[in-house]
């Protein structure tokens, strides 16, 4: 499987050049074009199921996916037998990083970020705790195993800061990291637990704090401080 990704870094999409037979799941509504001879199947965003408990099962995962994590309910599979072109684009401008999983890596990305995958990757849907859910800055996370590519889009421009140590970032501007680490939200500038006077009046909500060695990416801007910008205008 071969891909590209063009029109980076402000207003990316991605090129996605199957081989027969060769299977790529999408997040419903990302497709931009497809070759004609591709197959596109549409399922439920909770694995593939068979059996009558198993789907109903899928189906509250997909329905908490959807109103929790910010995703898609549905997803869909494009694949053929003789191959085929997909192109996918996300619904915000920004860029998409490409990762690979072996099978013994874990990552985790912000709900919202995911935009396709391949091979054997499962994603699992993960809270980062009861103050990060009062917060609503998007601390529901893609849990990413297996082995395969994934596809991870941002809004705004994407940064890889290595960690060695600990490191701090409002939660509103991370889009992945690695999941050998640890991690935990608290209010921004408070040196301990939940400061009350700096959540409400700081201006900078929450914050998560890393600890461990490995990478974290963050987005250049914040979806969270777009929502609080535009909302006044629409009343």
């Amino acid at each position: 499987m071969q891909h590209q990704i063009e029109h980076g870094p402000a207003f990316a999409w991605l090129k996605v050049q199957l081989a027969p037979n060769e299977m790529l799941q999408a997040e419903a509504g990302a497709m931009v074009r497809q070759t004609p001879g591709l197959q596109m199947d549409t399922r439920l965003n909770a694995g593939r199921n068979a059996g009558f408990f198993a789907k109903v099962k899928a189906f509250f995962a997909a329905f908490a996916r959807k109103f929790l994590g910010g995703e898609t309910m549905f997803v869909n599979d494009f694949h053929g037998a003789q191959g085929g072109e997909v192109v996918l684009a996300p619904s915000l401008s920004g860029q998409i990083m490409h990762q690979q999983l072996d099978g013994q890596r874990t990552l985790f990305i912000q709900s919202s970020a995911y935009l396709a995958s391949t091979g054997t990757v499962d994603t699992k849907l993960r809270f980062g705790g009861f103050k990060s859910m009062i917060g609503g800055e998007g601390m529901v996370l893609q849990e990413c195993t297996g082995q395969g590519d994934v596809w991870i889009n941002s809004y705004g421009g994407i940064t890889e800061v290595p960690v060695n140590g600990t490191f701090i970032v409002d939660t509103g501007h991370i889009v992945a990291f690695d999941g050998n680490m640890t991690f935990k939200v608290k209010a921004a500038g408070s040196s301990g637990g939940f400061s009350l006077k700096s959540f409400l009046f700081s201006g900078e909500g929450l914050v998560c704090e890393f600890s461990g060695t490995g990478r974290v990416w963050i987005q250049s801007r914040n979806l969270g401080a777009l929502v609080g910008w535009i909302t006044p205008y629409l009343s």
